[in-house]
Order: structure tokens, then sequence, then C-alpha cells
């Protein structure tokens, strides 16, 4: 029997979809707010920077997240880091769908961030740890995907939730007509409850990462883990060698490894891949699609469903990206996928600039945006954090994935907080311009810097640094 057939598949598509089911949540958390904007603004009366900060909240969460989910993880293992974040999670539906004003509001959203901020780094950083070499990219990948998921649930939720809150329900109970008739914002908040308890529970069944349990000198129980997942007790210990062969070389076990080369030049690149990514557009049109589209001359019902579109497309293009990220490879996807979206960007620009004046349809907008989040999916959201979970060493992979997640994260709130004054002060049209420039030093970087990291193991891949 050859290595591949006894390799485990099937166990390891498990524990990655599992992991990937915090991405669900993610996804879940950060797109749902598109559609409680308007509700909650005109409800609590929210100027546009007080409307800025009910969407960047949760992301300041998110900053918090990050910066203790490397630690946590390193610490006490990956599998009770996401334990907590499923906890986290189910809190914040909860908390928000019952929360008594604003003040409230605010907190359990953030309490959801910082769920966020800690799957948004260990999740993919579980996944890369019990993937197989030769599926890794498609496997954390799964991550990404779950994500669009998640995006796309939420926008369907919300698009059937108001349809609900329109035509009302045939109940006198006056909590469910203040939840799901009077203020449906908050059943479209509170059904990420759901889904987390479920994560929750599931975790369970996972087992911790193999080489986490290596740095704590655990190999008896990370060569068990191995063997289930190779297939063969003579894979895994050599799996459980390479890993410790990897840590004998390195110096130290603690974040002042980073800051010494080469470690030093692969973290300022994974922090820079991951603000930079963030300014290129692409949480604008999720947390504020249905704003802009009705902007453009659409009623609320139809920029909500406008917005499932471009959930669909997001998912189903990063279902592409999928099979296709260990084919074509990391970078040539980057290549590929920017350069339109540099296209795409430039034409919704040039919509806002002169649209009205030339007569285009509203549609035409949409198949602009439609075609942005193709590009956008299957390229930069597929591939960031595939890159991250594999840049880092061992030992402080963890710590180094927050520091580049709370990157990624800060990016991410300046976009939540800016957008509305961007689109005011900016215009639309100079708003989506700006996205395409900054495009261009993320793609410079990707093609002079950041190395081509398919097929290689992490072992490999950290070898390459030196």
């Amino acid at each position: 029997m050859t290595q591949s057939s006894e390799q485990n598949i099937g166990y390891v598509i498990f524990l990655s979809v599992v992991a990937a089911l915090g991405g669900f949540l993610f996804g879940y958390d950060t797109a749902v707010i598109s559609g409680t904007i308007d509700q909650v603004s005109a409800q609590y009366h929210l100027s546009a920077i007080e409307q800025g900060w009910y969407v960047g909240c949760a992301l300041v969460g998110s900053i918090a997240g990050v910066l203790v989910a490397g630690v946590i993880s390193d610490r006490f293992g990956r599998k009770k880091t996401l334990i907590i974040a499923a906890v986290l999670f189910s809190i914040s539906g909860f908390g928000c769908a019952a929360s008594a004003g604003i003040n409230q509001l605010v907190f359990y959203r953030i309490v959801g961030g910082v769920a966020i901020g800690v799957v948004s780094i260990i999740s993919p950083l579980y996944i890369s740890e019990v993937a197989i070499t030769k599926f890794r990219g498609r496997l954390v990948s799964l991550y990404q995907l779950a994500i669009t998921i998640g995006f796309l649930g939420a926008y369907l939720v919300n698009y059937q939730l108001l349809h609900i809150a329109q035509a009302g329900i045939p109940t006198a109970n006056p909590f469910w007509l203040k939840i799901f008739v009077q203020e449906p914002w908050r059943a479209m908040l509170g059904m990420e409850s759901l889904p987390a308890v479920l994560f929750f529970i599931v975790i369970f069944f996972i087992p911790e990462s193999p080489r986490w349990l290596v740095t704590r000198a655990k190999e008896y129980q990370a060569n068990i883990i191995l063997t289930r997942i190779y297939g063969n007790q003579e894979h895994a210990l050599q799996e459980v060698a390479a890993v410790k062969e990897q840590l004998l070389t390195e110096s130290s076990r603690n974040w002042h490894l980073l800051l010494k080369q080469p470690f030093l030049k692969a973290l300022l690149i994974g922090v820079s891949i991951a603000i930079l990514g963030q300014f290129m557009g692409v949480n604008a049109v999720l947390y504020y699609g249905p704003t802009i589209f009705r902007n453009s001359g659409l009623s609320s019902g139809d920029s909500l469903f406008y917005q499932v579109l471009v959930g669909l497309v997001n998912a189903l293009t990063t279902v592409l990206a999928l099979v296709v990220i260990d084919r074509v490879g990391r970078k040539k996807l980057v290549y590929y996928g920017v350069s339109g979206m540099v296209v795409s960007l430039v034409l919704i620009g040039l919509y806002f600039l002169k649209g009205d004046a030339w007569h285009i349809s509203p549609f035409v907008l949409l198949a602009f945006f439609l075609a942005y989040i193709f590009c956008c999916a299957v390229s930069v959201c597929a591939v960031v954090w595939v890159l991250l979970s594999e840049m880092y060493p061992t030992t402080v992979r963890g710590i180094a994935m927050s520091i580049a997640g709370f990157a990624l994260w800060v990016g991410t709130y300046l976009i939540g907080q800016l957008t509305p004054w961007m689109l005011t002060n900016l215009t639309s049209a100079g708003t989506f311009f700006l996205f395409a420039f900054m495009c261009v030093p993320y793609i410079w970087i990707v093609w002079k810097l950041v190395p081509e990291t398919t097929g290689k193991s992490l072992e490999e891949i950290e070898r390459l640094w030196v």
C-alpha cells in the first residue's frame, strides 16, 4: 500500500471542517451587521461617526482577540482556545438579541468581536498543523470558504427576517413581536447563537494539534494523532522527528525569536499583506453593500437581495479557489485576482462619477461589484489566511499570527469606521478609486518579497526564510 493511499484524508477533512466552523461564525458575525445598520441607526438616532462605531466596535474586540489568541493557544493549546471562542460567540448572540440599549448592544458586539479575532488566528492555524502537506492549501482554504458561507448565511437571514418583519407573524407574544417584527435586527444578530452552540459541541470531538503537543514534549499523544492522520506509525514518527529537529534549530521558545532575522522579515511581510489587504475595499462592500446599493437607486429590500448575490458569488468563487490553490499556486492567484480587482474598482468609481450623466442602470453597478467580489474571493481572500498560517516557525507560530492578525484587524477596523466618512467626504467615486490604488503595493510585495509555498511542508517553508 502506498503512503498516499494510507493517509486518512477523511479524518483530516473532518478535523478541518470542525475548525472551519469558527470561520462560519466569523463570516456571519462580520456580515450580519450590514442588514442592521439602517435599523439600529434609525432607532438610536446615530450620527455618521456613531454609525461607524456601531460597525467598528466588534472590530475593536477582534483586535483584542488576536492579541491574546496566540499567547493563549501557545500556552494552553489550539483546542481549548477554540472552545473559549465558541463560548464568546454564544454569549454575543444571546446578548445582542436581548440588549436593553445601544451601550449593551455595543458591549455584546465587542464580545463577539473578541471571538472573531481568536478564530481568525486559531482556526487556520489548527488546520495547517493537522493538514497533510499535499492538501494543506485546500484544507486551510476550507476556513475561507466557511467565512464566505457565513457571509452568505448572514445575508440570507437578514433578507428573510426583513420580509418576515414586513409581513408580520401570527402571535400576540410581545417578546416575539419585538424580536421578529418591531426590531428584527435583534433576530438577525441573535441567530448567531445557534451555530455557536453547535461549534462548542463539535470541538470536543477533535484532538489537540499534534505539532503543538510536540512543542510541549507530549510526543506520545502527538504520535497517536499523526498515526491516525497518516495511516502508519512510521510516517507519524517521521513527522514528530521533523518538528523536533526544527525546534532544535531555534534558539528560543518565545517571541524574541521574531525579532531576529530571517523571521523578522517574514513577520513584517505578513503584517504588510494583512493590513494592505483591508484597504482594497472588500470589507467596505461586505459591511456597507446594502447602503451603497440603496444610494445607487435601489430599494431597501432590493439592496439586501443584491447583497445576497454578492455573498453567493463570494462563496462559489471561494470553492473555485479551494480547488485551484494547490495547483495554480498562491502567488499566481494573487497576480490574476488583484489585477481584476483594480479593473473592477476603477469601473465602480467611474460608475459613481459618470453613471447618472450617462444614464447607466444600477444593474451595471451590481455587475461591477460581482466582478470585484469574484476577483477578490479567488485571490486575496483565499490566499491571505493560507500564507499567514504557513509563514512562521512552529514555536512562535501562534503569536506571530496574532501580530499579523492584529495588523489585519486594525486595517479592518479603520475601514469599518471610516467608510461612512469616506463615502460622504471623498464621494463614492473617490473612495473606490482609493481602493484601486491600494492594490498596487499589495501585488508588488507578493511579487517581490513573498516566497511560493505551494507543495512545501511547514518545516520546508520555515527553512526557506533561512
